[in-house]
């Protein structure tokens, strides 16, 4: 018979792998952004970690599979950044002021490893994949809402919605770098980025 003291038991655990989980993911992240793909070891992230091999062993099989668990989680942060809540979406310079903002905080916080995995994806095909995802599914969505505003009449784009969306999301890749170099420079680069967007919307930062 299960009591609740043994259920209590097996959530305490849970939450304790879950966690030590999670610390490994974080911990490779640091160590591939730091040593690079092909000279980072499994003892490397372990040590990262703070935790053993054999502890690394009981929630991955190799290095390859952890480095597709953080690219999968880095991927997710740039979709993110195009789900921001409480934003009228016929606010066209509330919404591109709040995505660019994400975005780039995004490529920010993970310029590093989407260095290590453009390097990555060149030689593995799995990690392609990922590359691609990370660029082309922002530029999707993006796309389909400026196509969504030209519809409406409430923007007169510059260039077809994709062509749009390449332009915003290839700018703040390039000024990305700009703001890890001086994290003090944010607030301008996302004024900069915004009235660009808006320009390429056909809207003017103004009105």
């Amino acid at each position: 018979m299960v009591t609740g003291h043994g259920w209590a038991t097996r959530e305490k655990l849970d939450r304790a792998e879950s966690r030590t989980r999670a610390a490994l993911v974080e911990a490779a992240q640091r160590a591939f952004e730091r040593l690079g793909y092909a000279q980072c070891t499994i003892a490397d992230i372990a040590a990262e970690a703070g935790v053993s091999r054999a502890t690394f062993y009981v929630y991955f099989a190799s290095k390859s599979e952890v480095f597709a668990v953080v690219a999968q989680e880095v991927r997710d942060r740039f979709l993110a950044a195009q789900e921001l809540k409480g934003l009228d979406a016929d606010d066209p310079y509330a919404v591109g002021r709040a995505t660019t903002a994400a975005f780039l905080d995004a490529y920010t916080q993970n310029l590093a490893f989407i260095t290590v995995l453009e390097h990555q994806s060149l030689t593995d095909p799995d990690m392609q994949v990922l590359w691609e995802e990370i660029h082309s599914r922002p530029i999707g969505r993006t796309a389909r809402y400026v196509e969504r505003l030209a519809a409406d009449g409430a923007a007169r784009p510059a260039a077809p919605p994709e062509a749009v969306a390449r332009a915003a999301g290839g700018t703040v890749a390039h000024f990305a770098p700009m703001v890890v170099a001086d994290p003090s420079r944010r607030n301008e680069v996302i004024d900069h980025l915004t009235a660009m967007f808006l320009r390429l919307l056909g809207i003017d930062p103004e009105e």
